[in-house]
């Protein structure tokens, strides 16, 4: 069994605290849901911020509050309104889960949020990462929150590739227990805006003097290498309205999210109406629209422009939409009629 690394001897725990949750008080982004510690405000911004960046989370976050102001808004809703709302984040399952436990704490906690890490993780979508940071944050819980950016900075101070169980003992040796929310979040801070992945501003961090590494780790900053693939899908519209198509139900990925037809391309010239870049995980797409007729026999959905906003698109789909002037601002609920076969 390995043995956790001891933090270096010039390390000095109160004063790595203070030098941190000093710079944090006077450099901290002004994010939006650090406004309050609302702790339905706290779980909402978590959960977005799983796997994707703060930049493309924050217009969502702003509606996904406007639609769902509370925790028994979210509960009572549908999840397709819930999976409309939440169209263009990805990693639909967050959406899921998220609506799953929002009905758990309104059915079974009669509305009451958890307060610490143990009880958050006993909802669906929470993991012990997710608990630590709304249970220090939202209730001053003191437990360390290790993610992406934490575990990064802990392998920088100590020198070490060190992994796992060691990143946590390791966090919750430094945590700072009068301020464990503010702390978690200047952790988390400092590996988004300073100690980056790649080329570390180190001249500028608050703990530079009690780094053991002070740059990157050997090995570290590897991308991995992004695939290419070109798909194409057909923009079929008939009196104000787009036809598309439903992922089924059972699929593995964005179950039941609406798309556009995918397509084989026409032969000959290369007529498309224009083209987009679309990047998921490690795949990037070369995206090809052709003003062609959806494929005959085919069940999908007439959807008007304006209900367009009201309806649970893929992320992609979205992205066409709007690319191609479709999409507006904002609409409706959706009335929509089924359809099969050539209108």
């Amino acid at each position: 069994m390995k043995s956790t690394p001891r933090i270096q001897d010039r390390v000095i725990k109160p004063e790595f605290r203070k030098q941190l949750l000093g710079w944090y008080d006077a450099h901290a982004r002004d994010l939006p849901w650090r406004q309050s510690r609302d702790p339905y405000h706290v779980w909402v911004s978590e959960i977005m911020l799983q796997q994707t960046r703060v930049a493309a989370m924050i217009e969502h976050y702003h509606e996904f509050l406007r639609r769902f102001p509370t925790v028994q808004k979210l509960a009572a809703a549908r999840e397709a309104s819930v999976l409309a709302a939440w169209s263009g984040l990805g990693y639909y399952r967050r959406a899921r889960m998220l609506h799953a436990a929002a009905k758990g704490i309104t059915r079974e906690l009669a509305g009451t949020f958890p307060r610490t890490a143990a009880e958050w993780r006993k909802l669906p979508g929470v993991g012990r990462y997710t608990a630590a940071a709304i249970a220090s944050i939202a209730f001053g819980a003191r437990v360390a929150a290790v993610d992406g950016n934490v575990e990064r900075v802990m392998r920088r101070i100590v020198g070490k590739a060190i992994q796992g169980e060691q990143v946590w003992e390791l966090a919750e040796d430094l945590l700072d227990r009068q301020r464990p929310g503010d702390f978690n979040q200047a952790m988390m801070e400092l590996g988004a805006t300073v100690c980056t992945p790649r080329s570390p501003a180190c001249l500028t961090c608050p703990v530079m003097q009690m780094c053991e590494n002070r740059g990157e780790l050997a090995g570290e900053g590897k991308a991995a290498a992004q695939k290419k693939r070109e798909i194409h899908y057909a923009l079929h519209r008939k009196n104000g309205s787009v036809f598309l198509v439903q992922r089924p139900r059972d699929a593995r990925l964005m179950a039941g999210m609406w798309e556009l037809p995918e397509i084989v391309p026409p032969r000959g010239r290369d007529e498309s109406l224009f083209r987009i870049k679309h990047s998921i995980t490690v795949t990037d797409y070369t995206v090809k629209i052709w003003a062609v007729s959806r494929p005959a026999a085919v069940t999908g959905l007439w959807c008007s422009v304006e209900q367009l906003p009201r309806l649970a698109l893929t992320g992609l789909a979205r992205k066409v939409l709007r690319h191609g002037g479709i999409f507006p601002a904002s609409g409706g609920p959706v009335k929509s009629s089924r359809v099969s076969g050539q209108a």
